[in-house]
Order: C-alpha cells, then sequence, then structure tokens
C-alpha cells in the first residue's frame, strides 16, 4: 500500500505545470503591463517602469503579430520576455550570426540576451615550437 502511494505522488510532481509566484501561463497572458510589473524582480520592474525604447517596441509589436512558426530576428537583447512571446520563435544577434530562441514560459520575465552567449570558449593546444624558451625542449611528435 505504502508503495502505491509513493508512486502516486511521483507522478503528481512529474506532472506540474509551470507557474510564476503563483500564476499559470494562460493567468499571465491575461496580466496588464502594470500588474505583470508586480510580480517581476526589481530590474525587470525599472525597466517596465522606464518603458520601452522605439527598437523594443517595434520588436514587441513584431512579435505579438507573428504568425505560428514564423521566426522574427532582432539585434535587441534588452527586451523582457513578455508573458505574450510565449510559444514563439525570435532569432537574436550574438555578435556574429542569429540564434534562434524557443520562447517558453520560464523565460518570462528574463531578458532575451539571457538566452543567446556572446562568447565562447576556446581551448588553445600547446606551444608551437619555438614560441618560448622551454618549448625547444619538446618532443616533435
Amino acid at each position: 500500500m505504502a508503495r502505491k502511494a509513493k508512486k502516486s505522488a511521483i507522478d503528481l510532481r512529474k506532472k506540474k505545470e509551470f507557474s510564476l509566484r503563483g500564476l499559470s501561463v494562460e493567468e499571465l497572458r491575461k496580466l496588464s503591463r502594470e500588474d505583470l510589473m508586480k510580480i517581476l524582480p526589481s530590474r525587470q520592474r525599472r525597466t517596465l517602469r522606464r518603458g520601452l525604447n522605439a527598437d523594443q517596441q517595434i520588436l514587441f509589436d513584431r512579435v505579438n503579430a507573428s504568425g505560428e512558426g514564423e521566426v522574427v530576428r532582432t539585434h535587441c537583447r534588452d527586451v523582457l520576455v513578455f508573458p505574450s512571446f510565449i510559444g514563439k520563435r525570435i532569432a537574436v544577434f550574438s555578435g556574429k550570426e542569429f540564434k534562434e530562441v524557443d520562447v517558453r514560459p520560464e523565460m518570462v520575465g528574463h531578458y532575451l540576451g539571457e538566452f543567446v552567449l556572446t562568447r565562447r570558449f576556446e581551448k588553445h593546444s600547446g606551444p608551437g615550437v619555438g614560441a618560448t624558451r622551454s618549448s625547444k625542449f619538446l618532443p616533435l611528435k
């Protein structure tokens, strides 16, 4: 009997839906900007209180007007992810190329630039022959 209770508790945990401060995705989509500000952290509240600049507003309108499966390309990395962006595809410029981001509910309240890295790890090999004084003692295999 105890095993069945544990199994059902585990199954219930797996089926848990996303919520942001107790609000489901549908409830988040219904919120106005002022109500959304109340549940976001201070940095995001300040960004929204200052308002969106012209580029950010254009991106906001383009994403909301885009159809399903349509990719919106942008250089604006400092735009907050709004609940209306959920399920959309946005290609964000990384400094070299556009990287596509599928917006999920967990991304609400974060900035687009957080999901597209601008730096990559560069692994260097060993020193070349003659690069340093100690390199002349390395075997040349």
